[in-house]
């Protein structure tokens, strides 16, 4: 094939898979509403079970569920008919896929579904199948053609039932309630945990937080900065309140006005009113901040004005913020 028709058929085939998805948006009704519902009200977990380009389909959508607040997980139906069925409770529900909805290995587990009185979502191409008609809710994904053209592999439908699994988990998430915070507890690792991570679980503190009265001269204000090595020192009152900071460049601007600075009090030099932020602001937030006024720490404090810790910027770069 010559480049302009290679173009054209990989635009046919999008084109195709983009209207199976469409296609089944008409027939999101009540069954798609109870199936929400039961996958809310499930005391257990939610299983996903499927065979073939079906079965790499559920472990898409079980996945899913379970990193946006739902408990899931994929059972191989094969595996499912040697032992693995064991893994299922009475108080899970079970979401089956199969394109045909006569798939053997997911109909011998009907009957042990039933027995243990088992909620049963079924997703398929075909709602006069055997599958069908055995489930609690049926969600029809059936798709007018596949884009392979012999019609053998299975193309726009395993994309149809991947596109109706993210409608199930992104509604449901919603329906539950579930935040960044929640998210964040289960992607520790990696880009999306480190952007979800809170200023502190960054922010120096305790003997490492950098702090001086208001009367504390100048020269033991600079031994702080100093000692702690982050380029300032929180100045609070006799009731532990912030009330400013000197900085590096505070005392460079003080000898620059006033040359002998040493023996001031830091009340004399500090900034006063800084920049501060709350112990569960999200970090990138933090990160904000300082490129918004060009600065390169925040204070942390709790609700009466008291430092918790200070947060810098280089350890926000160096978390990957």
């Amino acid at each position: 094939m010559k480049p302009d028709a290679l173009i054209k058929r990989a635009a046919d085939v999008l084109r195709i898979e983009s209207n199976g998805i469409l296609s089944i948006i008409d027939r999101l009704d009540d069954n798609f509403v109870r199936a929400v519902g039961l996958m809310r009200a499930c005391g257990g977990k939610v299983v996903v079970t499927g065979l073939g380009k079906s079965g790499l389909v559920c472990q898409k959508i079980a996945a899913t569920l379970a990193s946006t607040g739902t408990p899931s997980f994929f059972l191989h139906s094969g595996d499912a008919v040697h032992g693995d069925l064991g893994m299922v409770r009475a108080d899970d529900v079970i979401i089956a896929v199969s394109n045909s909805g006569e798939t053997d290995e997911i109909l011998k587990l009907l009957p042990l579904f039933k027995l243990h009185g088992i909620k049963l979502i079924v997703m398929t191409g075909n709602p006069d199948s055997t599958l069908a008609k055995a489930g609690d809710v049926v969600l029809n994904v059936r798709v007018q053609e596949e884009a392979c053209p012999l019609g053998l592999a299975p193309t726009a439908s395993t994309t149809a039932a991947l596109a109706m699994g993210d409608a199930l988990a992104v509604v449901l998430l919603e329906e539950k309630g579930f935040k960044e915070d929640d998210f964040a507890l289960r992607h520790p690792g990696g880009t999306l945990g480190r952007r979800l991570l809170r200023v502190e679980d960054l922010m120096f503190r305790g003997e490492q937080l950098p702090l001086v009265r208001q009367e504390t001269l100048v020269k033991d204000a600079l031994f702080e900065i100093t000692s702690k090595r982050l380029g300032v020192t929180g100045v609070v009152d006799t009731e532990g309140k912030l009330v400013g900071i000197i900085t590096d460049g505070d005392l460079r601007r003080g000898l620059e006005r006033q040359g002998q600075i040493l023996e001031l009090q830091a009340r004399n030099l500090m900034t006063r009113n800084p920049k501060t932020i709350p112990a569960d602001t999200m970090a990138t937030e933090a990160m904000a901040v300082m490129e918004r006024y060009s600065i390169t720490s925040l204070f942390v404090l709790d609700h009466g004005k008291q430092p918790l810790g200070v947060v810098h910027l280089h350890d926000l770069v160096k978390a990957g913020i």
